[in-house]
């Protein structure tokens, strides 16, 4: 017991040598709407937990940063529950908020660009436009409640980047200098990338979709709430991630690869098609890994939309 206490400390002290960054932000000087829970009084970030006065009231104080994360619903794997991009967003963006100090975080959007599967029936989606249009009005409500800086972002890769910065580019130019809208690409994007290559240069096999950054964050932040079918964890192998600049066969890294896990080798895998939505191995999700890849996301969040806010302030100072 002793030994495995003394490897996870050791794995979480390395993690935060090799993700070192500049000294932790401090959050915002701002008044704090708090409630009162078992835990004692906490700062209210939470938009949909909170009253109509309540918003007024957190606005006023200066939280006008509204913090908008998109989650989804999607198969991920037979060990991890379908909602899994949702429940990790609602904990990050809330994350995100309280660090910040002033902002709120609003409501999750449970739907993202995807498409349904009878093979894998854990998946609901939207289209690429249909959630243009969905980020567009509720920027322009958030605006229009009141906020000064509206942060668009989420928990999906695919083709959504392209949505949010889209979104954000044509709303910065419609209601500059009233309201600003960004998009923080660094919380998904640069977040999991550098994750990702932390695991390989440790020894942990790659993996990306249902794979270790997944299945370890869900660990982290649901284990006890049942995000995660722990008993399955051992046997949580999927289809193998090729190496950089390789051609696999799984469709989270082809879409054009065929469903049937009896289809010829012709796509550069000689193995038949596990088909169980994990791209990668699991096996080796461990909680401690979840927290390293919360902090991080954490981390390059406030970080860049600090950067925003400031630069923000920096060009309005100028003659």
């Amino acid at each position: 017991m002793m030994r495995i206490l003394s490897t996870v400390a050791a794995l979480v002290f390395a993690a935060g040598s090799a993700f070192a960054q500049a000294p932790a932000a401090k959050p915002v000087a701002v008044k704090q709407t708090t409630r009162t829970t078992s835990a004692g009084k906490q700062p209210l970030v939470e938009f949909d937990m909170m009253t109509w006065p309540e918003v007024k009231q957190a606005i006023a104080e200066g939280k006008t940063t509204a913090l908008f994360y998109t989650g989804g619903t999607e198969q991920r794997g037979p060990q991890n529950v379908n909602g899994g991009h949702t429940l990790m967003g609602r904990a990050i963006v809330k994350a995100i908020a309280l660090r910040l100090g002033n902002a709120i975080a609003m409501p999750v959007l449970p739907y993202t660009p995807n498409n349904a599967s009878a093979d894998l029936p854990g998946t609901i989606g939207l289209t690429p436009e249909l959630l243009s249009a969905i980020l567009e009005r509720v920027s322009e409500q958030a605006i229009a409640t009141g906020f000064k800086n509206v942060i668009i972002m989420g928990d999906h890769g695919g083709g959504q980047p392209d949505a949010y910065r889209t979104v954000a580019t044509k709303l910065e130019a419609k209601y500059a200098p009233k309201a600003h809208v960004y998009f923080c690409d660094e919380v998904y994007k640069k977040a999991q990338d550098d994750f990702d290559a932390w695991l390989v240069a440790h020894g942990y096999p790659r993996s990306s979709h249902a794979g270790i950054p997944d299945t370890s964050t869900m660990l982290y932040l649901g284990g006890d709430k049942g995000w995660v079918r722990k008993e399955l964890i051992p046997t949580a192998e999927g289809d193998p991630v090729p190496e950089p600049g390789q051609r696999g066969r799984g469709r989270a890294n082809d879409p054009s690869a065929p469903s049937d896990p009896n289809a010829p080798a012709a796509l550069g895998n000689p193995a038949p098609r596990k088909n169980n939505g994990i791209s990668g191995d699991a096996r080796k999700s461990t909680a401690a890994l979840g927290k390293m890849a919360f902090d991080i996301k954490i981390d390059y969040a406030v970080k860049q939309i600090q950067g925003f806010l400031a630069n923000q302030t920096k060009t309005t100072a100028q003659p």
